[in-house]
């Protein structure tokens, strides 16, 4: 390793590192490389060779990265980010963005009620951009971040780190969905009897315990959770045919109820409000094309109707 320097390496290779660790598989970074599978079979093992380790063992669900490749990770992802900033500063000029793409870490409660129509203005506002959504939460999103998994982040706050910027962009308050034959047509409200009464879907990152378990808790109440999931997308098909009720953010019970068959109901609880508020790390906004995707999402969640 000591008679190793940058002269003497192919640093296309850290693209290969890259596409390797982002796609789990040589022929899936081949496709996105635009080279053949041999040959990125051929640069995986010279990738060995340079860091004397094996960095991708292959598992029944494609190739998996080593401790070497993880620690390696976020310092050639950093490196070769750099280098399309740089590159950026120059296409960005002439409108260029064919062949780019932004990573968003989002739950999916803001990915179905934001996703259509910010795919539609990043559209329109950089063509031929690709955006990029990632599963995230408040828990974890400052750390991934961090980790440079995405270049920016949508959440109910998680932002604490000193390296990371965040806006505060809205309040976000909580909904009920029940499946529609399980309430009277004229029905429009939940009794705190009722709510409690009807068994319930929980959508958590945990699985056990949820804000409304807190409240009830507070008020010397408690629920039958029925199952739980970690998706807010999953609910129309559980709630289907049940008595069942599930509380989530008013922007996802909103989409969700607007493109099923699922009752939209105000919770009968006094429930917290939620910050909502994108996130990014300083340096990102170097780069011209995630600047102008952070002034679309940014754009978004300050119209958005949260209340």
């Amino acid at each position: 390793m000591n008679g190793i320097n940058i002269e003497s390496t192919d640093l296309n290779l850290l693209k290969v590192f890259e596409a390797l660790y982002e796609e789990g598989g040589a022929s899936r970074a081949a496709l996105r490389l635009g080279l053949t599978q041999s040959a990125v079979s051929a640069a995986l093992g010279r990738l060995r060779t340079l860091y004397v380790d094996p960095l991708f063992v292959r598992t029944g669900r494609g190739l998996a990265p080593t401790l070497r490749a993880n620690e390696l990770k976020p310092l050639i992802c950093e490196a070769l980010n750099k280098c399309r900033q740089s590159l950026a500063l120059v296409s960005s000029q002439s409108g260029g963005y064919q062949g780019r793409s932004v990573a968003i870490g989002l739950s999916d409660d803001f990915e179905i009620a934001l996703g259509p129509r910010l795919i539609e203005a990043v559209a329109q506002r950089t063509p031929g951009l690709r955006l990029v959504f990632r599963q995230t939460h408040s828990r974890i999103v400052a750390e991934m971040l961090m980790a440079r998994e995405f270049d920016l982040g949508v959440t109910a706050g998680g932002f604490s780190s000193r390296s990371l910027s965040r806006e505060a962009l809205g309040e976000g308050r909580y909904a009920c969905l029940v499946e529609s034959d399980s309430l009277p047509a004229g029905q429009v409200n939940l009794s705190v009897a009722e709510f409690v009464r009807r068994g319930h879907l929980l959508v958590s990152s945990g699985g056990f315990v949820g804000v409304v378990d807190e409240v009830l808790a507070a008020m010397g109440l408690q629920r039958q959770v029925l199952a739980s999931t970690t998706h807010f997308a999953a609910l129309p098909f559980l709630l289907q045919g049940s008595d069942a009720v599930a509380t989530l953010p008013l922007h996802a019970a909103r989409a969700l109820a607007a493109r099923t068959g699922l009752r939209l109901l105000p919770c009968p609880l006094d429930m917290p409000r939620y910050p909502i508020e994108l996130g990014w790390r300083m340096d990102t906004l170097r780069d011209p094309a995630i600047k102008e995707v952070k002034a679309v999402v940014g754009g978004l969640l300050a119209e958005y109707k949260w209340q």
